[in-house]
């Protein structure tokens, strides 16, 4: 898994440093799958279809402004003072790793910076407290403590991460402290709060994946995959200095 994660997170800042004013879902998504496949690995996203939903098309969700998640990429270029997220599944070997971003494209303001730097110290404020011997509420209610003044999305939320994509248990982002079961050495988690300007609740439009705020408000997606330990968290596709500074502004790693 560890592999997968440092794969993931690899490809993720190459598609950071390609969010631009005028690029489109579809020439990211097309990156996502390059770079996917020059690493040996599998887009996890691609052909996705639980519930009797269609295959998901791409290797990457792209959501825009209102949209949450699971946005499907399509032409639409980005515009200045745009919000994008962007959510990769890479799998390697059979193991899964699962992150996401929202990123600025040109100039937001301070209301929106806000909202994306809440959301995620939301995700930072959970992975501090995912360690063995805690509760998984605890996780939750740290993650919902870090982003009140927020509509917190209820409808959607973290989960484990293994073999499959979705795997038990389910993270929301709020809970009670104590509940829950305990965290064990070795369990591998996916934590994403999800968070809007305006209310929290959401619709799902006719394509069967795209995600939306019911309000239009905007709205702010992170993600990391996690392996609990005995002390702090292992971050399997943290995106550091070390992995921004392989890939480069141009991702040619190799």
């Amino acid at each position: 898994m560890r592999e997968a994660g440092r794969i993931n997170a690899e490809v993720r800042a190459i598609l950071r440093e390609a969010v631009r004013v005028g690029v489109s879902g579809l020439e990211l998504d097309e990156l996502a799958k390059r770079e996917i496949a020059r690493r040996d690995a599998v887009p996890t996203f691609v052909g996705y279809g639980p519930g009797g939903r269609p295959p998901y098309p791409g290797a990457i969700c792209y959501s825009v402004n209102e949209e949450l998640v699971h946005g499907i990429p399509n032409d639409r270029r980005l515009e200045d003072g745009d919000i994008v997220s962007i959510d990769l599944g890479v799998t390697y070997r059979g193991w899964v790793s699962d992150a996401a971003f929202t990123a600025a494209v040109g100039d937001v303001t301070e209301e929106v910076q806000r909202l994306l730097e809440t959301t995620e110290r939301a995700m930072w404020a959970g992975i501090d407290a995912a360690r063995a011997g805690a509760f998984l509420g605890d996780v939750s209610f740290a993650i919902g403590d870090a982003a009140q003044g927020y509509g917190i999305v209820r409808d959607y939320g973290g989960h484990g991460v293994g073999r499959q994509m979705h795997e038990e248990p389910h993270v929301y982002n709020f809970g009670r402290k104590g509940t829950g079961p305990r965290l064990k050495p070795g369990m591998v988690l996916a934590l994403e709060p999800m968070l809007a300007l305006g209310a929290p609740d959401t619709e799902e439009l006719d394509d069967h994946w795209t995600v939306r705020m019911v309000d239009q408000s905007l709205c702010a997606h992170f993600e990391e995959t996690i392996a609990v330990t005995e002390g702090e968290a292992e971050v399997l596709t943290r995106i550091d200095e070390s992995v921004a500074a392989l890939v480069g502004a141009t991702g040619q790693d190799r």
